[in-house]
């Protein structure tokens, strides 16, 4: 993967796009809501491959703490509709490397645009 793109509106794709110029879907914008919400539709199973019939959902809430911090929430709902091995998808994703790893690169992100 080279880049995570993310289509600003309700309805908007949710992918990757590789290192040779292929794209995988992720899945797609539920709700958006700036500054306060983003619900997104994820479309992958438990072999992390995307699958149109796979649907979990990755809610993000911001909420302002004071001028200068956001909290940021991300609730990753619903894997358990994903089936057979569910329990260590779910693992795999509250990993150093899953959710938690991509907050901590979002927080560089917003860091750096101060």
């Amino acid at each position: 993967m080279k880049d995570a793109f993310l289509e600003l509106r309700a309805g908007g794709r949710w992918y990757e796009r590789g290192e040779d110029g292929s794209e995988c879907e992720w899945g797609k914008v539920l709700v958006w809501d700036p500054p306060t919400r983003v619900l997104l539709a994820w479309q992958i199973n438990v072999q992390f491959k995307y699958d149109p019939t796979a649907l979990s959902e990755v809610d993000i809430r911001f909420s302002a703490e004071s001028p200068s911090v956001t909290i940021v929430e991300l609730e990753h709902r619903n894997i358990e509709k994903l089936g057979a091995g569910a329990a260590e998808f779910r693992s795999k994703v509250d990993a150093p490397q899953g959710w938690g790893g991509i907050l901590d690169l979002y927080a560089a992100c917003a860091a750096a645009e101060k």
